[in-house]
């Protein structure tokens, strides 16, 4: 029990550190959301606005800090169907989400969901289920714009985790990371336009 709280709480703070705004200003002296519409502290601003190097640092540092407190977890001395690990994936969204060391204005949790789920190696399926989804409605079936795209990707990795994933504790703990992300988006300040859907290629 204290061991979960203590990579819950390490997981939370973990994603409370936004590296976006922590390279922007390192790589070219500047606030990288500042000039974008939706002011989120991400990946894809980091590279919009802050170039390849402040993109490339900002994605692995958004990996990493969702990687290392689910994979550390995983190296203890769990016990089968541990539920205590779902805390512990949803944990650095949260933080990431609602950024403790930022006055609980984070960004979306996209990039940092992903890093969860590769702290679960060597068990690929829930990452690849992810993996596959968010490239199905981005290359196959296209959902634009990007608000609606997330979020129907979010909500069909949950139907496939549930149906896909024996382990009902990352099941439970990418549920929890779905509602965190969906629920950012649909608080989120950007405008919501009404969503397109159709095949890529007919483009």
């Amino acid at each position: 029990m204290y061991r979960t709280l203590l990579f819950v709480g390490a997981g939370y703070f973990s994603g409370s550190l936004l590296f976006a705004r922590y390279f922007g200003r390192l790589c070219c002296k500047r606030d990288v959301t500042a000039e974008s519409y939706d002011k989120n502290p991400g990946t894809f601003n980091a590279f919009q606005y802050g170039g390849f190097l402040c993109g490339t640092l900002t994605l692995c540092g958004d990996l990493l800090k969702g990687f290392l407190p689910v994979f550390l977890y995983r190296c203890g001395n769990m016990r089968a169907a541990d539920m205590g690990l779902a805390f512990v994936l949803a944990a650095p969204v949260f933080g990431h989400i609602l950024p403790a060391f930022h006055k609980f204005r984070g960004g979306k949790g996209i990039a940092v969901s992903f890093g969860c789920l590769l702290g679960l190696l060597p068990e690929v399926r829930p990452l690849l289920i992810l993996a596959f989804v968010f490239l199905f409605f981005s290359l196959i079936v296209r959902i634009t714009p990007n608000y609606h795209r997330t979020f129907f990707t979010y909500l069909v990795s949950v139907i496939g985790m549930v149906l896909l994933v024996p382990d009902s504790a990352v099941s439970l703990g990418f549920t929890l990371v779905a509602a965190l992300v969906i629920c950012r988006f649909l608080y989120s300040p950007e405008r919501k336009e009404a969503y397109k859907v159709g095949i890529a290629w007919k483009h």
